[in-house]
């Protein structure tokens, strides 16, 4: 079934790293209004719009004091109503980011929640400790460490999945739904086209038993995709979300496809896409921070095992949580600006609704930071501190963490090679990568052969063509360097084939050039390094 949001690309916009307009060194509301016209030129039909609600910024905006405001940092709810105006002069779609697993501890339900006796006790998941004086379970957060914070004042534990200072909302207490539910259409009345979900099959905890031993995230099996979990989303589309023109797109923790069947195949009523990490895995061990080596033929197998199974995908590559993927899967110094192109074919000629993050196309890399003081993550520096407490050496936790890291993602969006990237005259709040100097927007608008022209070469190819966009995906071939596949609808069909090497590589097709990132006509069966070409109605050579 064709949707409105199938048809468009959606572009995330992490606020405080997009562009500062007052010079205080972080990025606003008035500031992404004065970019619009960039990213309507670019293609995007949509925007997420990382969190600008009022918060504490103990993880980024990500722990909420308060849903129906604006961090003053990024602005006021006057100027949220003016960007809504403004995208909507560009026909731009805006989705929200909904943090809803967690508030902030300095939310003023959690405030009056730490009193025995309030009426928001029961807002958050409160318990005594164990009798030898433990926590209540032995559960481990994904911030690494115990999810339990004793509260002095209470004389009990909260439980947070995540940091301290953010305390899990309790999904079993039927307010906080209806509270859910006020906040959902606040903004959707007020002009919202839908929301990202943050973490959302993990609200509903089932029971607070301890877990089985494991290396990381222990007590998963007490909360992640619970029954109760699915309830609580169909109860949000039936009584709200079905009410509006809109679409929602989970993140999901470690779903494996049957588990994203139950979160969001239309007939579930649920979910209608979610972030899966499966593909940006294929080169790790466990999570992100342990590495392997990178074989196409894996990255295929998962790109296959989604694109049939799923009847629709969300199709990225970069967030504010993930390396960019120039430096992960590509060659961001031999070959920047072809390596770049060749994820961007790969990802505009998925099945799917893709989403771009700000920078991904001009190719922006990862930091060139080189110690732990110049990063702001929360989440890298308990993790280093975590592999500390093994005696594993400085040298080798740097290692690990400059690879993998959070902030690779959130420097401030390069768009000049001006002082401050064209970001801010100010000092920015993370630092900016000094490749700014050659990796920028103005530089590259200026140039037909640029990673950006061909982003915008690559939607407006796609947006031309219902193939690309519906058509059935099918493998065609792979090795550990290259990869083919195949979009076909009626009697259109296009060949996809991509080389992840340094060398030349020799496959069995041929035929004319729909769009390269070598800018070649014609494929005569030898791909360059690092080449993408996307060929239209081609034949396969008989053997």
């Amino acid at each position: 079934m064709k949707q409105w949001w199938k048809e468009r690309v959606v572009y995330q916009i992490y606020p405080r790293s997009f562009q500062d307009s007052n010079g205080d060194g972080i990025g606003d509301i008035p500031g992404i209004i004065s970019r619009l016209d960039e990213l309507k030129d670019l293609g995007v039909g949509i925007i997420w719009l990382s969190p600008v609600y009022a918060s504490p910024d103990a993880d980024n905006g990500y722990d909420i004091s308060d849903y129906m405001d604006i961090n003053p940092k990024f602005g006021t709810l006057e100027d949220m109503d003016r960007l809504f105006a403004e995208a909507e002069k560009r026909d731009i779609k805006i989705i929200m980011d909904l943090v809803i697993n967690h508030t902030s501890d300095e939310h003023r339900w959690f405030s009056e929640s730490r009193k025995k006796d309030s009426p928001y006790r029961d807002y958050y998941i409160w318990r005594e400790g164990k009798k030898n004086g433990r926590p209540p379970n032995n559960w481990t957060s994904f911030f690494m460490g115990n999810v339990w914070e004793y509260d002095e004042q209470s004389g009990e534990y909260y439980l947070h999945l995540f940091d301290k200072k953010q305390p899990d909302l309790n999904f079993r207490n039927p307010k906080v739904i209806r509270e859910v539910k006020d906040i959902l259409r606040f903004w959707l009345d007020r002009g919202a086209s839908g929301f990202r979900c943050d973490v959302i099959n993990v609200i509903y905890k089932t029971t607070l038993d301890d877990g089985k031993r494991a290396i990381i995230l222990q007590g998963l099996e007490h909360y992640r995709s619970q029954e109760g979990n699915h309830e609580i989303l169909r109860e949000l589309r039936h009584d709200v979300l079905s009410k509006y023109d809109c679409f929602t797109v989970g993140e999901t923790v470690m779903v494996d496809l049957e588990d994203a069947k139950e979160l969001c195949e239309p007939e579930r009523e649920e979910l209608d896409m979610v972030f899966y990490f499966d593909h940006l895995e294929v080169d790790r061990r466990i999570s992100r921070y342990f590495p392997k080596k990178f074989k196409a033929n894996k990255l295929l197998d998962v790109l296959t095992k989604w694109q049939q199974g799923l009847s629709w995908n969300a199709i990225y590559l970069e967030n504010h949580d993930q390396p960019r993927i120039v430096s992960h899967f590509g060659d961001d110094v031999r070959y920047h600006e072809r390596s770049a192109k060749l994820l961007g074919t790969m990802q505009f000629t998925l099945r799917g609704t893709p989403f771009v993050y700000q920078g991904q196309e001009i190719g922006m890399t990862n930091f060139d930071f080189t110690g732990m003081s110049q990063l702001n993550d929360v989440e890298s520096h308990n993790i280093y501190n975590l592999m500390g407490k093994f005696f594993l050496p400085a040298s080798f936790r740097w290692k690990i963490i400059k690879s993998s890291s959070r902030d690779n993602a959130r420097t401030p969006m390069q768009w000049s090679a001006k002082l401050g990237a064209g970001f801010t005259i100010g000092m920015p709040w993370l630092g900016i990568n000094q490749n700014y100097h050659t990796i920028n927007y103005a530089d590259q608008k200026q140039q037909p052969e640029s990673i950006l022209s061909y982003y915008k070469q690559l939607i407006a190819l796609r947006s031309s063509s219902d193939t690309l966009r519906y058509g059935v995906f099918t493998p065609l071939y792979s090795d550990r360097h290259v990869i083919a596949y195949a979009r076909k609808q009626n009697n259109e069909q296009y060949i996809i084939i991509l080389n992840f090497s340094d060398e030349n590589k020799k496959v069995n097709y041929r035929g004319d050039i729909a769009i390269s990132n070598t800018g070649r006509n014609e494929f005569h069966g030898e791909l360059m390094p690092w080449e993408a070409v996307v060929l239209k109605q081609c034949d396969k050579e008989v053997q």
